[in-house]
């Protein structure tokens, strides 16, 4: 069942469980956009906006028309949808916060991981921030600048990065019961009514 934490007559956020995919895969269905598709059968065009790893849980934005899904993915083209992440670390990290900018591209041995590569790799960025500690696990906030594929956890993972992977990451990590990522939050200017939208979801860990 969709957890739905807004909507309107052009879009809706949703609340993407861990372990979901948000759009369907060779061998998966079951997806976000699937589940949406089926409850809102009158939508028109491509619903996904972006997307969530499926093992990091969090807020998904979908459109409901054809005109508001192109407008929305501008939003993210230009990099107008600010968003922040809760992660949980295997180990603290050195310092209290930073930037990191990194240049990653698809590793070709080992699809679907991500490498850091000098090279050939596209450029990065998030921001960091640490929210507490207990022990060697690490609570921090992460607010990427650009959304490359797995960026927030081979920023944390990578010796040039935070080198303390997000716990429960199967690829970059020590596999879990989950991978303790989440999409908190994300604000972004309606593209018909033009208000704020300031979107939360409760972090589950």
């Amino acid at each position: 069942m969709l957890d739905i934490v807004f909507e309107d007559e052009y879009l809706l956020v949703v609340n993407k469980p861990s372990g979901v995919l948000s759009q369907p895969g060779k061998t998966m269905d079951g997806s976000i956009a699937t589940q949406v598709a089926q409850a809102y059968p009158d939508a028109t065009g491509s619903l996904l906006v972006h997307r969530l790893d499926m093992d990091t849980s969090g807020l998904l934005i979908l459109a409901k028309r054809r005109g508001i899904h192109r407008q929305l993915q501008q939003l993210f083209e230009k990099r107008l949808v600010a968003k922040r992440y809760v992660a949980l670390l295997s180990a603290k990290p050195v310092g209290l916060g930073g930037f990191i900018t990194l240049p990653i591209r698809a590793d070709i041995d080992n699809r679907p991981a991500q490498i850091v590569c000098h090279d050939h790799g596209k450029a990065s960025a998030t921001l960091w921030r640490l929210i507490s500690k207990k022990g060697s696990v690490a609570r921090v906030l992460f607010q990427p600048v650009t959304g490359r594929t797995h960026q927030l956890r081979i920023h944390a993972a990578a010796s040039q990065g935070l080198n303390s992977p997000i716990l429960g990451d199967r690829l970059y990590g020590v596999e879990a019961k989950r991978l303790m990522l989440h999409a908190c939050a994300m604000e972004f200017e309606h593209p018909v009514t033009k208000s704020i939208l300031s979107i939360n979801s409760e972090v589950p860990f």
